[in-house]
């Protein structure tokens, strides 16, 4: 297969976008969301975690066949917490002065434009944050329009 050759200009130009810093595998021990006891019994409950107080409460006593109550074993290693799939921890910005803050730490934070900058504003984030090689999470959000 013949490919075109790249001139010294093109290449020049392009920055490559930078991978994440290496880093220990991502481990979530737990997805599922600790629900408030009762919440699924009564509407007027949300299921937000709130502790029970109560002197008789089974979840509080951690009787077996309730459900779980959060506590520090539940937690994400240090290195690992906040951290995305992609393995960058997000960072938000909300002007071109604030990814300029990313330029030297672009390998372990990526930029997420905040959700009140207007588009204009966005697209020179998103110009500057290719000139410095810094991932944005949100970067077609606002930006794109239909066709």
């Amino acid at each position: 297969m013949w490919l075109r050759p790249k001139f010294r200009s093109e290449t020049a130009t392009a920055v490559k976008m930078v991978s994440a810093k290496k880093h220990v595998p991502i481990v979530k021990k737990r997805t599922t969301r600790f629900n408030r006891h009762q919440s699924d019994r009564f509407k007027c409950l949300d299921p937000s975690w709130r502790k029970p107080k109560g002197i008789d409460n089974r979840v509080r006593r951690r009787f077996r066949g309730t459900m779980a109550m959060p506590s520090i074993g539940f937690g994400s290693n240090k290195k690992t917490r906040f951290m995305m799939p992609s393995g960058h921890k997000a960072f938000l910005v909300s002007n071109v002065k604030d990814v300029e803050l990313l330029m030297m730490h672009n390998r372990t934070y990526a930029a997420e434009i905040a959700h009140n900058v207007s588009s204009r504003k966005r697209i020179d984030i998103i110009a500057r944050a290719k000139q410095l090689g810094v991932k944005v999470t949100n970067a077609k959000a606002k930006v794109t329009t239909e066709v």
